[in-house]
């Protein structure tokens, strides 16, 4: 570890590959990676930051753990799901921005912000809408009955890259690189082919 920290930017880039590993997190499910870092800094298993000590508190880990619940639960009935698209982009870019801010509360506010906005707002949007159509062109193809599997998919990624983002943050940056690459490649084939069916 100290042959690590004598590399140059060490922490910045470590705090990088953790922002982006939670960021794609939210691009899949957007309160269940608020969940588990509000879970896992409320018992300590990973440090807090000043600025989003918020996050550590009782009430906002029973609040996101609701909203958990509730999200995950909901994307499993017809016509709810595919609404929730509608609104789970911005939101996503918000939590995402949210969670990649906090790895970098000594950077100074409008670095921190504009970095978390582009990087991390910018990581979970991509992902968020890839699924929306991917979702949407689910529903028109299975009459909706493949939408349990994108469902559980997304609920699946968003745990085990918030996970990977806290506990090895490099492999979940790099998947999280390779996830937007490939969400991308098949989100916008998946448009195309909801595009040509409604033409």
């Amino acid at each position: 570890m100290d042959t690590l920290n004598q590399i140059p930017y060490f922490d910045f880039l470590l705090s990088a590959f953790v922002g982006i590993g939670l960021s794609a997190a939210t691009g899949f499910r957007v309160f269940l990676p608020m969940f588990l870092v509000s879970l896992a800094s409320y018992f300590h298993w990973i440090p807090s930051l000043n600025t989003f000590e918020w996050l550590s508190t009782l009430p906002a880990l029973i609040t996101t753990g609701i909203a958990t619940l509730v999200e995950i639960l909901a994307y499993y009935i017809p016509v709810v799901d595919n609404f929730l698209d509608t609104i789970a982009v911005p939101m996503a870019t918000v939590a995402g921005s949210v969670l990649f801010a906090s790895q970098f509360a000594d950077l100074g506010t409008v670095p921190q912000w504009g970095l978390a906005i582009i990087a991390g707002g910018g990581t979970a949007a991509t992902i968020s809408s890839g699924f929306a159509g991917i979702r949407a062109v689910s529903t028109t193809t299975t009459a909706g009955l493949g939408n349990n599997i994108v469902g559980s998919s997304e609920t699946a990624g968003a745990g085990i890259m918030t996970v990977l983002a806290m506990v090895i943050p490099v492999i979940a940056a790099l998947i999280a690189i390779f996830c937007v690459v490939l969400v991308v490649f098949f989100g916008r084939k998946a448009w195309k082919k909801l595009l040509s069916k409604q033409n």
